[in-house]
């Protein structure tokens, strides 16, 4: 059996437990993901998302740039001059 005949025969329950194992970093016996097992276990679970037409919202690795806020590195000339307070020495 191919690669691509083993993952067609991929249902939701192997999918969960994938994904579950690319999370977590190990089976659920315990055992350490190898980085070979975990490439391997990514591209099973991002071929299914692909067959089984998942939500781009709950695939892996999935950000959602629009609720992401870009934060300056340094502030604009108008934002400095209103966030500095004057302080008088007597």
């Amino acid at each position: 059996m191919t690669f691509e005949e083993l993952i067609q025969k991929i249902d939701p329950t192997i999918y969960k437990n994938l994904r579950t194992a690319i999370e977590l970093g190990k089976w659920p016996d315990g055992r350490v993901l190898s980085q070979e097992q975990k490439e391997t276990c990514m591209e099973a679970c991002i071929y299914y998302e692909n067959k089984s037409n998942v939500a781009e919202l709950d695939r892996i690795g999935f950000i959602d740039r629009a609720k992401v806020k870009a934060t300056p590195c340094a502030s604009s000339a108008d934002s400095a001059s209103e966030a500095v307070d004057v302080i008088k020495i007597v």
